[in-house]
This record gives structure tokens, sequence and C-alpha cells, in this order.
């Protein structure tokens, strides 16, 4: 009888497993189109407005989607709710399975970044990939201004995705002489009404340039963020920590181990 029992458990825990495998099949077309060209299913979660996300992977690079509730529209890029926060970049640092930070800080201190801020023994240093038709970026910067004055030194790392002026505005920056001279220039004429960058882009970008910004997108990619800003620093127990989307005014000090700097700037007032 305890043989007839170990079968019938064994049988139905196959009957069950061969249910949830047919069930784990049964993906919106466009999410089998990418299974089909070699995309894998990470996982899927719940996301805002009924949304389903999924976590897709590829050659060790990450990406997040969402499919309408019906399942026959898939949404790719940034989803911001009506306060402001980018939910893809917080579902990137819950639902993306975590890369090897130390190894990626050690890639990030070699690729060009422009240094703003502190240059003589700054007090504390924070990586920041941005787009420069970021308007989320563009806050970040004015939020680490006064952080700055006191020993921070940013080394902001550009990525180009984002518009298609995205790359002549990155372009730009990059060739300029003085290049963070162009970068400040693109903050503070910095459109706020259209979300585009003050600096005016280059028609022609380089392919030297051109292929700087695409690796620094896959590296962007590599430390599980889908979006920008993205801020990369070592805490002061030599933790390497990263952060997707604005940060709010209230976790700069743990970011960047500098005491708390006010900030009275109404742009700012959705991240107090």
């Amino acid at each position: 009888m305890q043989h007839a029992n170990t079968a019938a458990k064994l049988a139905l825990a196959s009957l069950l497993t061969t249910a949830l495998s047919a069930g784990a099949a049964e993906y919106p077309k466009q999410i089998q189109l990418a299974i089909d060209s070699g995309v894998k299913v990470v996982r899927s979660f719940p996301a805002a407005s009924h949304l389903k996300g999924w976590v897709l992977s590829k050659e060790g690079q990450y990406s997040l989607v969402f499919t309408t509730p019906d399942g026959k529209t898939l949404l790719a890029g940034d989803l911001i709710d009506e306060s402001g926060h980018n939910l893809t970049a917080e579902y990137g640092e819950k639902y993306v399975p975590k890369p090897d930070l130390n190894s990626l800080f050690q890639e990030l201190g070699h690729r060009t970044y422009l240094a703003e801020g502190t240059q003589k023994s700054p007090k504390a240093v924070l990586y920041v990939f941005f787009d420069p038709d970021c308007p989320y970026c563009h806050l970040t910067w004015k939020a680490l201004q006064p952080y700055e004055k006191v020993g921070l030194q940013v080394r902001w790392v550009p990525v180009a995705y984002l518009k298609p002026s995205s790359l002549g505005r990155a372009a730009a920056i990059m060739a300029a002489k003085d290049r963070v001279a162009a970068f400040r220039e693109n903050e503070v004429k910095f459109d706020a009404r259209n979300n585009e960058g003050g600096l005016k882009p280059l028609s022609k970008p380089s392919q030297a340039i051109a292929s700087e910004l695409r690796s620094n997108m896959v590296l962007l990619q590599k430390f599980g963020a889908y979006g920008t800003p993205a801020l990369v620093w070592k805490d002061k127990g030599g933790k390497i920590e990263m952060k997707g989307g604005m940060p709010r005014l209230s976790e700069l000090p743990g970011i960047t181990g500098l005491p708390e700097q006010k900030s009275d700037d109404p742009d700012l007032a959705h991240f107090r």
C-alpha cells in the first residue's frame, strides 16, 4: 500500500509539473516572438495600472518590458507615475538579478566621464549615468549642486537613448574642448517644457563617440538599470551601491556620505 501511495504521489507531481510547464509557455505573442529569437524569460510580475512586467535575458543582459492586460500590446521604456517616480527603474532594482557590482565598478572607473564639483581631494565620489534629454537627470543635477559645494565630485557618464536628439547632444558634450562646461550649459539651459537639453546637438556625431555611448549604455544595463539617471557609489564600508531613478532628497546624505544640504528649488518639491 505504501508503494502504491508513493507511486500515486509521483504521478500527481508529474501531472502538476506538466501543467505548470504548459501554463508557463502561454506567453503573449510578442513575448513568444522574443523567446523564439533566443530571449529567455527570467520572471514576470504585476506592475502598475494592471500591466504585467517581464524580466527578459539574452547573452547576459537583462531588459524590462510590460504587456497590457489583454496581452495584445507590449510597452518598453520608462514608466513614470503621477508623482514623477520612474517605476521601470524601481522594478529593475526589485526584480532583475543583481550583477557583480565590484567588477562593474572597476570597469566604470575606466570609462569617459565628466567630473563636476570638487576636483582636488573630494570628500565623496558619485557616478551618475545620464541622457542629455532626460528630465530626471536634470533634476538629479539640480539636487546634487549643493553637495558639490561641500566636497562631492559627481562623475557624469553619458548615454544616449531617450530621444532622437539625445545622440547629437551627448556627442556635442563629448566633442567639446571643455566637456564639463558643455555639460553644464546643457543643464543650465535645459528646456523643461519640451524635456530636452539646452545644448545644440551635433548633426553628425563621429563613429568613435557613437560607439563609446553605446558601450556606456551596455554597461548601464549590466548594472541592472534600464533608464536614467542611475547612481553608482561606494559606501563608507567599501560596498558598491546602485540606485536607478531620481532619488528623494532625503536619500542624498546616505548616497553621498555628506551632511544633508537644504534646497528650496521648487522643481524639486516632488522629491522632498
